[in-house]
Parts: structure tokens; sequence; C-alpha cells
């Protein structure tokens, strides 16, 4: 698995006009090839009077699905570049679909791989990307009296305590870097007397950090 990929921070639409044509760029998270052909036809439903709407995506942390659509465009100008911008940002998990609104001024070959791939470049750094980072999953199970102050504390601490669940017993799912699966034992140990339970998981990815893309 990789260790972390990028995606869109949240769903949304850029616009920008180029020689009096229209280019509306729609960026979402897509979980799943499905989801993404899934956003790519309600786009198309929705701008069905658009001279092109034209598409690209990536699936998998490891990029193994990479689709994209000229729509009609010469071959190669319009999916091709979008799906490179993303590759160039390192967004996984991501559909853009580019919608023009032809404005009577050809652009050329040169001018619509720019005005394509552009589009998607200015609406990532408009919308934002979140990095997602691998984590192993652990369960810590504590008593319910103990179960508050080490949520604070896990919480002070910057852990990523994703579930916590209330029986018998307090059990509380904690996201861990590899790395630091020893380090954290030996803490919650100390944090607890050694009454806590600890058991650890799968793996999964969990947010990391939110922040503006720089036009790269």
């Amino acid at each position: 698995m990789q260790d972390e990929y990028r995606t869109v921070a949240r769903a949304g639409v850029h616009e920008t006009e180029i020689n009096r044509s229209r280019f509306l760029c729609a960026l979402a998270p897509a979980a799943t090839e499905q989801d993404a052909q899934a956003f790519v036809a309600g786009v198309r439903k929705e701008h069905a009077d658009a001279t092109h709407n034209c598409w690209a995506y990536v699936i998998g942390a490891d990029a193994a699905v990479q689709k994209a659509s000229d729509d009609g465009e010469p071959g190669g100008t319009a999916g091709v570049p979008m799906l490179q911008m993303l590759l160039r940002r390192d967004m996984r998990y991501v559909v853009a679909v580019v919608t023009r609104y032809y404005g009577g001024v050809k652009l050329g070959a040169g001018g619509l791989i720019r005005a394509y791939g552009g589009a998607v470049g200015e609406a990532l750094d408009d919308l934002g990307t979140l990095t997602r980072r691998r984590f192993r999953l652990a369960t810590v199970t504590v008593d319910h009296q103990r179960a508050g102050k080490l949520q604070n504390d896990l919480r002070t601490a910057g852990r990523a305590v994703r579930g916590v669940r209330y029986g018998e017993a307090v059990t509380i799912e904690v996201g861990l870097p590899e790395a630091e699966v020893d380090t954290f034992r030996s803490w919650l140990a100390d944090a607890t007397a050694g009454s806590a339970g600890f058991e650890l998981g799968g793996e999964a990815y969990g947010d990391a950090q939110t922040r503006r893309t720089s036009g790269a």
C-alpha cells in the first residue's frame, strides 16, 4: 500500500474564460470507478447543451485506474492533459469534468491542451486538497473510569481517534503510523497503569491534513 495519497478536499466547480470560451471544471472525490462514471454522467446531463464535456479520473492509492476522454475535441488535447494534471499533482480517487461552451474563437491544439490542463489545475487550487495517510488500526479497551481522560490525552497528543464504543468497557479505535506502534503501546501502558487492553488490526487510510495547493 502507498504510505499516503492526495485527493480533492471537496466537490465543487471552478469556471474560467479563455478567448470567449467558458471552461467549467467540476471536481469530486470518487471512491470507485463506478462513482467516477456516475459523476461524469451527472455533469453531462446537467450540461447537455455544452460543446464538450471532457473528463479524466484516477482511482486507487497507487493510481491503478487512469482513464480520460476528449469528448469530441481533437485527440489528446483535452482528456489527456486533464489526466496529466491530476497525476502531476499526485491526485488519487478523484474525477474531473471540464465542460466547454465554445465562444467562437479556435484555440488550436496547444491552446486546448493548456486550457483543459489549466482548468483542472485552477480548480484544484481553488478547492484545495486533502492528504490521506496510511494508518495501522489499533483497538484500545479501557474501563469507564479512565476512558474520559484517556480520550483527552489521545487527542491532545494528536492521535487519530476513529471511533469510541461504550459497553461493559470502553473501546477506542485509534489510527497509528506503523513506525509508532511500539512507542504508543508503551505510552498507553504508562497512561493507564497497565490496565488498558491493546490489539492491533488491519490498515486503512485516514485524513492527515487539508491544504491549499500551489500551482505546481
